[in-house]
């Protein structure tokens, strides 16, 4: 900064200090109420429904990055006017809190059934209080504008009324039933599971050839679960199999058991596969309970809900994986193993509450109709009331709405909504409304189980709003307009809420558009996961570089629908852009820069100001599109590249040598084109980054609050091709010297005498370029020493240096000397190999271009270096 720079006084510190900083501002938001929704404006709504974390749950690195989308979503269509509501909420998450509680019971020597239904749940209770929700807490550490006015709980009192309500109204329509199923059963949790809640993996077994009956009536079936042959009530093969003709509607012998059994045809055995003949077990595997229905066999069930054997004889008692090896070991001894594959890599399903392999097991459970309601669904989406971004993500939403199984809702804990139907004495069966009164007297129980967590989960939408009362918020903010989640949730979560919302609400949609952004990685492309080692907590995050970097860092990763990879080094990046936001704004505070007052008219500013405006202007145009577009990525790198170097490596490089070398008039219209551009990037960037963004623009502006401030619009009549091409000329001509000076051995802040010639040299710049690359003019005595010719858009510019007083000429004569030896000698080298008939004849075409490619190279570095070392003063 030179001596006459016009100096200002700003409350500013020298530097940003998030750990100082943020909780104050988010705390001031809060209080000033800011995030509260009001359903009686007369504003366009735009609402978001927060994905309900676990009651269990901390902050991670997904929730981190969803959570910098929704907010800078929300923030955004604040700034635009519209009423602004992002509701909160937790997930009661009956499996994973059942669990927690029943571990802190038995570290006190206690189970839930030694403290009972009702002891237990008031435990629950009092360690949601405790404990629960830690989550919310750090949300605010992250920036989240929610409204806390309308945090919610799933097992609040009206979500838990609209639980019932949509359980009834199912029930009455005929779209819930109760009846025997296969099911996945875990044996740890005690408790049915849905399909989504089974995570498959390939793990190494045993495929066992076991041989049924003896003689020409022998047939031989493969198994990975051996312990199971003890349920067969049938060997199944297909119809067409000529192989097996003669031994359909026969009977064999079940080995270890004495049973006779049937052989049936049916078309779901694949003749192809193994011997073609497969053995029926109903009660415990899916497409087996097919077949028995089919075929009107037995289902007896030979394991408990611990997955221990309840047949009758040597295995009773036994777990399953204990059975499993003792039953392969007297079918071994009786001769009937025909053949053993160790290790089988096969499918498996595991519990994805606690990792338990997965039992299928025939059960009484409650189930939902899903035809009717998925079909809806995808209507829902096929028409247009719903929109999925990314596109390509539509065909993954189809392929599982248009094929999904009924679902099983009912849940063997006593942590959840507990399903409202009440038997009677006499066989009766009661479902209540939350308006009823359930049955009593003598003989009357309610059902024991509870509802799958995602049928409450599933109404969060509606409950969350007042459904089924007819509320002002669900009147305003239904249907929402965004739901931003993970794509590895789409069928878990999103699916459900579309089912109930559009079968519910008489098919309007629980959100107008569903973003889905993908999981987060490490550096390298792998999942991260405690084991590897490699998990990034987002508050070490926050902690180390700021909530703002942190959040910057993800939004610029976010691209819809894939995978996004993190390291330690790219938050440190955004950290170092905070810092650069913070320290050109606090120049530009110092040197006056003016938010308040109109823009000047174009022409009573310089080319460097109209080329700013104009790509500000751009720049607005741009961010609006992308972020309707939801490319959340584009529009932080947009962000960041217009920041970093159009604003402060070049306008404010420009704009000092127009407020410290400008008349009166130009100094005050540099301050309010300086003003007016960083009051607008702060409104910009405030989305994502929205804590330096207050700060910076509360100083700049003296406004209430950026969370409030208007959305910025394109500035009109400043665009200027004219000014663009003149100063991508300046940038060119000024990014060349900085190279040539640097190749002569000059350090940067050092001055050396100059000739600018030619008729290329933009006109009116020559001030700001001699400035920003520290050339003086020339004066007498003036000695050419180095030259550089630039071919710019206007013309040719000529710049000569005396470099005489700047650089050790014997040391510079030195390097160069040394660097023409080196080119000399890949010259020589070169064109020694390409003399030689002998290597040409059998080098690659692409080999002898590349060493030709060398030799031009170093030809023309030889020129380059003695013309340098001609132009150098003679030694003495």
């Amino acid at each position: 900064m030179t001596e006459n720079a016009p100096q200002q006084k700003t409350d500013l510190p020298g530097a940003w200090d998030p750990a100082a900083e943020e909780a104050p501002i988010y705390d001031r938001w809060v209080a000033a109420g800011y995030f509260t929704a009001d359903a009686t404006s007369d504003k366009p709504p735009f609402s978001i429904v927060l994905p309900p974390p676990n009651v269990t749950g901390s902050l991670h690195m997904g929730h981190a990055l969803n959570h910098t989308l929704m907010d800078a979503m929300s923030r955004r269509r604040r700034m635009q006017g519209y009423e602004v509501l992002w509701l909160p909420g937790m997930d009661h998450a009956g499996i994973a809190t059942q669990n927690v509680v029943e571990r802190q019971l038995a570290g006190e020597g206690l189970s839930r059934h030694a403290l009972g239904r009702e002891k237990f749940v008031e435990r629950v209770w009092d360690w949601k209080a405790e404990y629960g929700g830690k989550i919310l807490g750090q949300m605010k550490r992250l920036g989240d504008g929610v409204d806390w006015s309308r945090e919610r709980f799933t097992m609040d009192e009206n979500l838990s009324k609209a639980v019932q309500t949509v359980f009834k109204n199912f029930y009455d329509a005929g779209l819930i039933y109760r009846a025997e199923r296969i099911i996945n059963w875990c044996p740890r949790c005690q408790t049915a599971l849905s399909d989504i809640e089974v995570d498959h993996s390939d793990d190494e077994g045993e495929l066992v050839s076991i041989r049924y009956g003896d003689g020409a009536d022998a047939i031989v079936v493969a198994t990975t679960r051996a312990e199971t042959m003890l349920g067969d009530t049938a060997v199944a093969v297909h119809p067409d199999d000529e192989r097996y003709a003669h031994l359909v509607d026969t009977v064999v012998e079940l080995p270890l058991t004495g049973r006779k059994i049937p052989v049936v045809a049916d078309k779901h055995v694949d003749p192809e596969f193994g011997t073609g003949a497969v053995k029926v077990t109903p009660a415990h595997d899916p497409n087996d309970f097919e077949i028995g229905r089919r075929h009107d066999l037995p289902m007896p069930a030979i394991m408990n809900e611990r997955a221990e054997i309840t047949a009758p004889g040597p295995f009773e008692g036994l777990d399953r994986f204990e059975a499993r090896p003792a039953v392969v070991a007297a079918l071994r001894e009786q001769g009937r193993i025909v053949a053993e594959k160790r290790p089988y890599l096969h499918a498996v399903g595991h519990c994805s509450r606690c990792d338990t392999v997965v039992e299928p097991r025939l059960s009484l459970q409650w189930w939902v109709k899903v035809a009717e309601l998925a079909k809806a669904a995808g209507d829902a989406v096929r028409d247009g009331r719903t929109e999925i971004h990314p596109a390509e993500l539509e065909k993954r939403y189809f392929d599982w709405v248009d094929n999904m199984h009924d679902w099983t809702i009912s849940r063997q804990l006593w942590w959840g909504h507990r399903i409202p139907v009440w038997y009677g004495p006499d066989g009766e069966t009661v479902c209540v409304g939350p308006d009823e009164q359930p049955p009593s007297g003598p003989g009357w129980t309610q059902d024991p189980d509870v509802l799958d967590t995602w049928f409450s989960s599933g109404l969060w939408p509606m409950s969350t709003l007042g459904w089924p009362d007819e509320t002002a918020d669900l009147a305003k903010f239904y249907p929402t307009s965004v739901l931003s989640t993970g794509y590895d949730i789409l069928f878990f979560w999103v699916v459900r809420m579309m089912m109930f919302g559009v079968q519910q609400m008489d098919g309007a949609q629980p959100f107008d558009h569903v973003y889905l952004h993908g999981l987060i990685r490490d550096a390298n492309g792998k999942k991260m996961s405690k084991s590897r080692g490699n998990v990034i907590d987002p508050l070490e995050w926050m902690d180390a570089y700021g909530a703002d970097a942190t959040r910057f860092t993800l939004a610029r990763g976010a691209n819809p629908g894939t995978d996004m990879a993190l390291a330690d080094e790219w938050a440190a990046g955004s950290r170092n852009f905070c810092t650069k936001l913070w320290n050109a704004s606090r120049f530009a505070m110092l040197n006056g820069a003016d938010a308040s007052g109109p823009l000047p008219p174009a022409g009573e500013l310089t080319e460097a100001d109209r080329w700013i405006l104009g790509r500000l202007a751009a720049l607005v145009s741009e961010v609006d599109d992308l972020f309707e577009e939801f490319q959340f990525a584009k529009v932080a790198n947009a962000l960041y590249q217009f920041t970093w170097n159009e604003l402060c490596d070049w306008y404010l490089e420009l704009a000092k040598v127009q407020l410290y070398q400008g008349d009166e008039a130009r100094v005050a219209a540099t301050r309010l084109v300086l003003g007016h551009v960083l009051d607008t990037v702060l409104r910009l960037l405030h989305p994502f980054v929205p804590f330096v963004t207050e700060k910076l623009w509360t100083a700049l502006t003296g406004g209430a609050s950026l969370v409030v401030a208007a959305w910025p619009k394109p500035a009109a009549g400043y665009a200027d091709p004219a000014a663009d091409a003149h100063i991508a000329d300046v940038q060119k001509l000024i990014t060349e010297i900085r190279r040539f000076r640097a190749d002569q051995g000059l350090k940067p802040a050092q001055k050396v005498l100059a000739r600018l010639s030619g008729d290329g040299v933009p006109a009116g710049h020559e001030d700001a370029i001699r400035s920003l690359v520290r050339l003086t003019p020339p004066g007498d005595g003036f000695g050419v020493s180095a030259a550089l010719e630039v071919a710019l858009a206007g013309g040719m510019v000529m710049v000569e240096l005396d470099t005489s007083a700047a650089i050790d000429v014997a040391a510079e004569r030195k390097r160069l000397q040394k660097d023409l030896g080196a080119a000399q000698k890949e010259l020589a080298q070169t064109e020694g190999k390409l003399g030689n008939e002998s290597f040409i004849a059998k080098a690659p075409a692409p080999v002898i271009e590349k060493i030709k490619l060398r030799r031009e190279t170093a030809a023309a570095d030889i020129t380059r270096i003695e013309a340098r070392l001609s132009l150098l003063p003679q030694l003495p």
